[in-house]
């Protein structure tokens, strides 16, 4: 009898991090359209924390930004309030932001490491010194927002942890052999 040929039931996965093509599969437009509204409602959580970012924002407001990773898109406007709200369909972006990087499993890398993805940039200058002024200060501050829901301490706790996970996996990450990457992990 012949050897059977079988495949490793991560492949899909692999193939998912390597950047490989996968077929293409379409979610249904409620199940996108949806998911854009919650990236917009998170991204205006954040910003509301931070005055400052809301103002420059505001001073912006009409303005456009396109973004898109692999088949992922989606425009947003900026509002008289200094947030953000889906553009209109059809709309023609002031600016065009590009994540380069194909391959999940890099950009992963990249984020953990703390490093922007490259990214090719077309459109308005100044509006794109405003999307990087946000880029590189407004952040999401998680510990206050788990301490509403949970209180100070548990929250404190799920932060240092998760604080202690990123850093794990940023040290696996940056090991350079395997004898490395198991000191990392121990």
């Amino acid at each position: 009898m012949g050897a059977m040929a079988t495949s490793s039931p991560f492949s899909l996965l692999q193939g998912i991090f390597s950047g490989a093509r996968l077929p293409d599969f379409q979610p249904p437009a409620w199940v996108v359209d949806e998911g854009r509204r919650r990236v917009v409602l998170l991204l205006n959580h954040i910003l509301s924390q931070e005055g400052e970012a809301m103002a420059r924002l505001a001073r912006q407001q009409g303005r456009i930004v396109h973004l898109k990773w692999r088949s992922f898109s989606m425009s947003l406007v900026a509002t008289p309030a200094g947030l953000l709200d889906l553009a209109a369909q059809g709309a023609t972006p002031d600016l065009v932001l590009e994540v380069t990087q194909e391959s999940a499993w890099e950009l992963a890398q990249v984020a953990l490491r703390g490093d922007r993805p490259a990214v090719q940039i077309e459109g308005d200058v100044q509006w794109a010194a405003e999307v990087n002024w946000l880029v590189d200060h407004v952040r999401w501050d998680l510990e206050e927002d788990l301490a509403r829901v949970l209180g100070d301490a548990p929250a404190h706790a799920v932060a240092q942890a998760a604080r202690q996970v990123a850093k794990t996996l940023r040290d696996f990450i940056g090991a350079g052999s395997s004898t490395d990457a198991a000191k990392a992990l121990a």
